[in-house]
């Protein structure tokens, strides 16, 4: 079953007085896939801007965007359609040398993933490597898939979701001691600890739909309205390889194993790698008023259409 998403994605600076731009960095365009085909896309920026598409080491697609004249106000509306198919990540086989755990990638795929084998954030105590340990089973076979299931799970129901206005994301073990995070920060524990355990993980940035959110439809496909943390802007969650299964999605913050809510942007092996939007100005030190941004995400295809629409994510990639 494909559903058909139409997304909005506004950011606005603003400024006590008129500041000069540097150029920015906006990662805004969905990455297409067997599961998702990008159908258009708009970029709107003022002032005026020159604007360059490019990919990033991690093939992202990422704009790049050098306003021309000096602003009170730096706009960036970022739209687009996309074919979204659902795939069920549980039914995908995973490789028989992988099944169980502790497991070993080949030569050519440990080759491949060092960058996301690698931990990248300090654990000198080895708390987070404790904690990790919790989800490795000692009274039977460990199925590698069910390990990473149960650990999704124990985020979203052992820590809170607690936004955030600073930029940037808090430390794995900052999370752990306080409790609480951000969806990033959720997404960048539960990466540290699957690396620690040996499974290459890397971080998603993108969009999550929410029914109780879009004023066309409020409803799931059971018929029940949803709750769903970090919708009505960027959202994050990760997704970790597995031989024969590939890159299979994770959202520890709102236990979601894929599917077609989650609408991925860009992938990268760390958070600081996939802002959504990066930048700088040049004015007054005082300057800086805020920033504003609002994510619009509205499911726009009919349950009749859909029966008569793709209906496998196979499908979408002829």
């Amino acid at each position: 079953m494909s559903i058909q998403y139409d997304i909005t994605h506004t950011t606005v600076y603003r400024y006590r007085e008129p500041v000069s731009f540097g150029e920015h960095r906006v990662m805004f365009r969905p990455r297409d896939s067997h599961d998702l085909r990008v159908l258009a896309t708009d970029l709107q920026v003022s002032p005026e801007a020159i604007v360059r598409m490019i990919q990033d080491p991690h093939s992202n697609s990422v704009a790049l965007v050098q306003p021309l004249t000096s602003a009170l106000e730096l706009r960036i509306v970022c739209s687009f359609s996309i074919e979204h198919a659902h795939t069920n990540n549980l039914e995908l086989p995973v490789s028989g040398l992988a099944e169980f755990f502790p497991f070993a990638y080949s030569t050519d795929e440990r080759f491949d993933l060092e960058m996301y084998l690698r931990p990248h954030h300090e654990d000198p105590q080895g708390k987070l490597m404790d904690w990790a340990r919790q989800f490795v089973r000692t009274d039977g076979p460990n199925r590698t898939r069910d390990m990473l299931v149960a650990m999704n799970e124990h985020i979203r129901n052992g820590l809170v979701y607690q936004g955030r206005e600073e930029e940037g994301t808090q430390s794995p073990l900052d999370t752990l001691a306080l409790g609480s995070g951000t969806c990033r920060d959720f997404a960048l524990l539960m990466m540290e600890a699957a690396r620690r355990l040996g499974v290459a993980t890397r971080f998603v940035s993108g969009y999550i739909y929410d029914p109780a959110l879009d004023t066309a439809t409020t409803f799931d496909d059971a018929g029940e309205p949803l709750s769903t943390q970090g919708a009505g802007s960027t959202h994050a969650w990760l997704q970790a390889y597995l031989p024969g299964a590939g890159w299979v999605p994770f959202d520890p913050t709102n236990n979601l194993l894929g599917g077609s809510q989650l609408i991925r942007v860009g992938v990268a092996r760390d958070p600081s790698l996939a802002a959504p939007i990066s930048g700088s100005w040049y004015g007054a030190a005082d300057a800086y008023l805020g920033m504003e941004a609002s994510v619009q995400v509205r499911r726009v295809m009919s349950p009749a259409w859909q029966g008569a629409a793709v209906t496998d994510a196979e499908s979408l990639a002829v």
